[in-house]
């Protein structure tokens, strides 16, 4: 599996933000056309795009960053999408819009079952898992929720259903530029023997280096969302970085 820089567009109402620890209240906006910024990262050389609906994180309905899915699926990157994912009719509709994998996150908690039928019924390389975790515990339902469980436990129980890619976020580290948990994400990765795709904290290249060198130790890709808005990190810079060194 090749290693995939993933630039983030997270819609909330429609529009471009970003948050901090994944808090609404702690929110940037960065454009009101969703498929302008998409163009922007395709044109940087994007091979995927990791697209949020952050209304459907925090249980409203999204329906502004659904209408927008379709322009983005059709850019001529892949687009991976979550947020609010919660029964089959809404990955049949993300799967409709264009979408190549969707992303299920408090659902793989709250209704492992949905994971097992929508992997059934789609195919394993049409379905993640985002694990969302803050000291060592997964949370849910926009990192509001506390779950009890570890993302070694889940990861593990998601292997077991089918999975094979996970998106791992360090709740601690996203959206505040303190450097990408690297080593966690490669310690799931070892640990449940599934793709891992690096998520929170990015703020250089020497993280994406850091996550690039492990790629050996299960890490897939990273997710790049703040260092981009903000412009600490060129985009097509750090997709040629990495492949110059595959």
């Amino acid at each position: 599996m090749s290693f995939i820089i993933y630039p983030a567009i997270d819609l909330r109402n429609g529009r471009v933000v970003r948050l901090q620890y994944g808090d609404p209240n702690k929110q940037t906006i960065f454009g009101d056309d969703p498929a302008a910024m998409g163009r922007k990262w395709v044109a940087a050389g994007a091979e995927w795009l990791h697209v949020v609906n952050l209304d459907g994180a925090f249980d409203e309905a999204g329906a502004a960053n659904w209408a927008a899915l379709p322009q983005l699926t059709q850019l001529g990157a892949k687009v991976q999408f979550g947020g609010g994912i919660r029964s089959l009719a809404d990955v049949e509709g993300a799967l409709d819009a264009g979408v190549s994998r969707v992303i299920l996150g408090t659902a793989a908690i709250e209704n492992p079952d949905l994971v097992a039928q929508a992997i059934a019924q789609f195919g394993p390389t049409r379905i993640a898992v985002g694990i969302d975790a803050r000291d060592g515990v997964v949370k849910t339902r926009g990192w509001l929720q506390e779950t009890g469980t570890t993302p070694q436990q889940l990861g593990q129980q998601m292997k077991g259903l089918g999975v094979q890619t996970i998106i791992y976020t360090d709740i601690s580290r996203d959206g505040v530029l303190t450097g990408v948990n690297a080593e966690a994400t490669a310690q799931l990765a070892q640990v449940t023997g599934l793709h891992v795709i690096a998520s929170g904290g990015v703020a250089s290249i020497e993280d994406l280096q850091r996550c690039h060198d492990l790629a050996s130790k299960g890490i897939a890709g990273v997710i790049i969302g703040r260092a981009l808005y903000d412009g600490k990190i060129n985009l097509e810079e750090a997709i040629k970085a990495v492949t110059r060194d595959a």
